[in-house]
């Protein structure tokens, strides 16, 4: 896996940890991920034991992820938090902080927001299946 897409995995992990709690629909889509990242067992390893205890924006590995790494964490970090079925307030309060954190202009994040959000509104009822 790439060391880019460990980092954004690592993110996730952070926003899935926003209300306090790893939910297991969370927790399954962390681990699909690992899949389609094709995690090798050391690196799976690494993000479950990072995921063992709760986690905070201070957490999430900036450094690791470019440009374009950063917009792809906050999509699906929007698509996350979402999967459970309820966005609650600690969790769009987590991802508008994640804006700041991954520096990304507030206009370009207003936009990759609400594209997420259709994109989870339209996915939620596949989930339900």
């Amino acid at each position: 896996m790439h060391q880019q897409n460990l980092a954004i995995l690592k993110g996730l992990v952070c926003v899935a940890w926003a209300d306090g709690q790893l939910h297991s629909s969370e927790h399954e889509l962390i681990e699909a991920l690992l899949t389609v990242f094709a995690a090798t067992p050391s690196e799976a390893l690494e993000v479950r034991e990072f995921a063992g205890k709760p986690r905070s924006l201070e957490d999430v590995p900036i450094h690791d992820l470019s440009y374009n790494d950063r917009r792809v964490l906050l999509t699906h970090a929007v698509l996350l938090s979402h999967v459970d079925g309820v966005q609650d307030a600690q969790e769009r309060k987590f991802i508008d902080e994640l804006c700041g954190v991954l520096r990304i202009p507030a206009i370009e994040a207003t936009g990759i927001v609400e594209a997420a959000e259709r994109e989870a509104t339209a996915l939620l009822p596949l989930l339900k299946e």
